[in-house]
């Protein structure tokens, strides 16, 4: 294995080269609480398994991460309910919108995956199992918290009613589910509690220390505490190269080479196995709800690292 490269030195080179491309794109408009957000935004931080953090651009600037929740409450769902999960999902590329309901509808109910919004429905409803919403959501803020190691992580009240207020479409997707009976519980309680997993705050710095657990085979580097088993941790990043950005995760593949998880509130998540966890943040996005700049800049800092699972 090469020696480890001088990540400051890169991730500042990294925000150099992008530097044009920030503020291109469209922020997520539809979302009125998201709307307001300026694109002209940017952050990278990466934290290593072996204890080094770097960060560099607007670090401590908190946003909404979005769909990248999904990886988190999919962890926690497998936890739960293990393998039991894939009787009511799959776990292939969708090819499609990440809100597509004529995908949904012609396969009977069955997402193609737990990282399209489809899918997490079905997640959420396997951790509701029985409880209030409010309970689930205080789980899922814990489980971040603890990830992250950091208490000020919270779920933003005003995205998640903006969310409520004009999630017609997901909760769309969610009456298909249950009339496929693939929903347990109901409609308005499992489109609370992913409205509200979706609203979660946070900064690159926190969001890069949750992942890292994924980057070290399931064990927390800094507390050695055991998350998810090694297999599972594997198996979570494989669905997140393979899904994680919706109708673009073969080019994320192909351009960074690294499993990831997108938010259409601007932020990625990607693995580094054994080696790192990387979190960026521009809210300017793809025609697929990708983080323009995000995108590029994970392919430069893969480049210029030469990190990748290929």
């Amino acid at each position: 294995m090469p020696p480890e490269p001088d990540l400051t030195d890169i991730i500042e080179a990294v925000h150099r080269d992008i530097a044009g491309e920030i503020g291109r794109g469209r922020v997520a408009d539809y979302i009125p609480a998201l709307a307001r957000i300026d694109p002209n935004k940017f952050a990278i931080a990466i934290a290593t398994v072996d204890g080094e953090a770097v960060e560099a651009g607007d670090a401590d600037e908190l946003f909404s991460i979005q769909s990248i929740s999904k990886v988190f409450t999919l962890t926690l769902v497998l936890s739960r309910v293990g393998e039991a999960l894939w009787s009511r999902l799959g776990r292939e590329p969708s090819g499609s919108a990440f809100n597509s309901i004529v995908q949904l509808e012609q396969e009977k109910g069955r997402p193609r995956n737990p990282l399209i919004n489809a899918g997490a429905l079905v997640v959420a409803d396997a951790l509701i199992a029985n409880r209030p919403p409010s309970v689930v959501i205080d789980e899922i803020t814990r489980f971040v918290r603890l990830l992250a190691g950091d208490e000020t992580a919270f779920i933003d009240e005003e995205v998640a009613r903006s969310e409520a207020e004009t999630g017609f479409r997901n909760a769309s997707l969610a009456n298909f589910l249950r009339a496929f009976g693939n929903l347990n519980h109901p409609v308005d309680d499992v489109l609370s509690t992913y409205f509200h997993q979706c609203a979660l705050a946070m900064n690159v710095r926190q969001l890069a220390r949750a992942g890292l657990f994924l980057a070290n085979g399931g064990i927390d580097p800094a507390s050695g505490e055991v998350v998810i088993p090694p297999e599972r941790a594997r198996r979570i990043n494989a669905i997140m190269l393979t899904c994680g950005h919706y109708d673009a995760s073969g080019d994320f593949a192909f351009r960074v080479g690294l499993p990831g998880k997108s938010g259409v509130g601007g932020g990625i998540l990607a693995i580094a196995p054994r080696r790192a966890s990387i979190a960026v943040w521009s809210p300017g996005l793809t025609e697929n709800g990708n983080s323009l700049a995000g995108t590029l800049a994970l392919e430069h800092l893969s480049r210029r690292t030469g990190w990748s699972v290929f």
